[in-house]
């Protein structure tokens, strides 16, 4: 399924989100192959992380559940704050069900309305083809490779992607 979810929801998120966020989270952390958070962190390092003080987050929600979540933040400062940075994560039984576009969607309008002109993402790791589809089919393009940029829990390093719109 890649519709979106017709009853899906997405809001700021809140402490009341903690349990689910972390049910989210820790398993994409613990993996070790898409986030450039280290697979032992705890939930408060990986909460450090997500929340980061210049990070605004979000969730979404359907059926009441909350089933996605991402970040989004200015990608530089000064003369390069125009440009918008986010970070996406998905519960894992919830994937291929239009939440990750429906948060990318979601994200490119909150961006314009914030101000900034353009998304980029820093590290999209190369081994990940179905955020590489996806991130293509929502007009992000592959403006730069970044050779071995990311190490997998085996040892092996891969490739990373740099991708850029303009929103």
């Amino acid at each position: 399924m890649t519709d979106r979810p017709r009853d899906l929801s997405i809001r700021s998120a809140t402490s009341g989100d903690d349990d689910a966020l972390w049910a989210i989270l820790e398993p994409v952390i613990r993996d070790g192959t898409t986030y450039p958070v280290d697979p032992a962190a705890s939930r408060e390092q990986a909460f450090a992380y997500w929340f980061a003080a210049d990070k605004s987050v979000f969730v979404a929600e359907a059926s009441g559940k909350v089933v996605g979540t991402y970040y989004m933040k200015p990608n530089s400062t000064g003369p390069a704050a125009h440009v918008a940075n986010a970070g996406y994560m998905v519960l894992p039984e919830a994937r291929a069900g239009g939440v990750a576009r429906a948060m990318a969607e979601d994200s490119f309008a909150r961006a314009r309305a914030m101000g900034y002109r353009a998304m980029q993402f820093n590290l999209v790791i190369a081994t990940n083809a179905a955020a590489i589809h996806l991130w293509r089919s929502v007009g992000m393009s592959e403006v730069g490779r970044l050779a071995q940029a990311f190490r997998l829990p085996e040892g092996r390093y891969v490739d990373a992607l740099v991708m850029y719109r303009i929103l």
